[in-house]
């Protein structure tokens, strides 16, 4: 027998730890990955649902098929992975998702799609980034979460939700003038079209003053509706803890309330044709990838970084959004937005980083009581052996 001799064994040896070093950081950079494709899907969702939309599908029509989608790609996945926990359904729980769904997603998702008839796909991923300190709010008012101050995380947790909010209005109602590169860049583009005789695309279009802003009110108020669900989210999923049958409920309530919104809204049958073209790719994308896949993968990631962590790239849909948006759509950037823009992102961080302080702080706080419990339960055994 050939015995390995030394050398190559230390090789091999050190060959083994280099691939296991690259292994350990591949497993690290995964959920990095994840999350930079969750914002790519996002953007996505932003700019294929404005396609649509555009091109003339009804806002309304669309809801119902995007959660008829989203209910059929998650029942399967529910039914298997989630039969062993899911608890029993009594009618008041039920009634209970039904009336979630109606006022978060049913509301939200109608008030979004309606809102991006008038408004841009830039507008739609920047103003997502102030639902967190609209949930804030909203959790502040309901007396579900505390403010405190005096203390750094607090005030941060204020002033980055006053930002943030600000950073919206200032987006939706403040335009200031055009960015000289991106308009060089639009008439240079504009001046080429015409001297070929090319029609602008449908998607490149100018919006009224009054529709901009009755679009923008719908913005906020789906977000605000968003970050009532997210509230009321919380309070269902300690009654049924099986999170993904929960989403496949509220999907199919938000599918038939969304159908019932549609009939009364759009009577005309050829608004609900669907063909083999871009209206049907939008709604099995935001229905099938954005409900299904980055669900999964959001979840994932919470549980591996946390959810502060997850939010913080949620300005990045707002970038991809806003770079395809300008080169497809010829979208025209406006100083007024890009000042919005950053006051949104600076006032989300503000929020999580306060909102990251006060839970570490908490988690101090247990740790010292339960360590001061400890500590008392041993001495009263010493004195009770005494």
């Amino acid at each position: 027998m050939s015995q390995t001799s030394p050398s190559n064994m230390k090789s091999y040896c050190k060959v083994k730890s280099i691939m296991a070093g690259y292994a350990v950081a591949m497993e690290n950079q995964k959920p990095y990955i994840a999350l930079v494709f969750i914002q790519f899907v996002y953007a996505g969702m932003a700019l294929f649902s404005k396609a649509a939309i555009s091109k003339g599908m009804n806002p309304f029509v669309f809801v119902v098929y995007r959660q008829a989608f989203a209910a059929i790609a998650l029942a399967p996945f529910a039914f298997f992975f989630e039969s062993g926990k899911a608890a029993p359904l009594s009618t008041t729980l039920l009634c209970k998702i039904f009336l979630v769904s109606l006022i978060g997603i049913t509301l939200s998702l109608n008030l979004y799609y309606v809102a991006l008839n008038y408004t841009s796909a830039t507008f739609a991923a920047a103003t997502t980034n102030a639902i967190p300190a609209i949930t804030f709010v909203m959790a502040v008012l309901l007396r579900m979460e505390s403010i405190s101050i005096r203390s750094v995380h607090g005030m941060a947790k204020v002033l980055g939700s006053a930002v943030s909010v600000s950073g919206a209005l200032v987006f939706a109602f403040v335009k200031g003038p055009p960015l000289k590169f991106m308009m060089n860049w639009y008439q240079s583009s504009h001046d080429h079209q015409n001297h070929h005789h090319v029609h602008s695309d449908s998607l490149s279009k100018s919006y009224h003053k009054g529709d901009w802003i009755k679009g923008s009110l719908m913005m906020l108020s789906a977000n605000t509706a968003w970050s009532l669900w997210l509230i009321l989210q919380g309070v269902v999923v300690k009654q049924y803890p099986a999170k993904l049958r929960l989403t496949t409920l509220q999907c199919f309530f938000s599918c038939i309330q969304s159908a019932f919104c549609a009939i009364a809204m759009e009577r005309n049958p050829s608004s609900w044709k669907l063909g083999w073209d871009l209206n049907l790719l939008s709604v099995a994308y935001c229905g099938i990838i954005v409900t299904g896949i980055s669900y999964w993968l959001q979840v994932w990631t919470i549980e591996k970084k946390g959810p502060v962590f997850t939010a913080l790239f949620t300005p990045l849909a707002l970038i991809v959004t806003a770079i395809f948006s300008a080169f497809l759509w010829k979208e025209a950037l406006y100083l007024g937005s890009v000042g919005g823009a950053i006051l949104l992102v600076a006032g989300l961080y503000s929020v999580l980083w306060g909102k990251n302080k006060e839970d570490r702080s908490a988690r101090v706080t247990n740790e010292r009581i339960i360590v001061q419990q400890r500590k008392e339960e041993i001495n009263l055994e010493c004195i009770t052996h005494q």
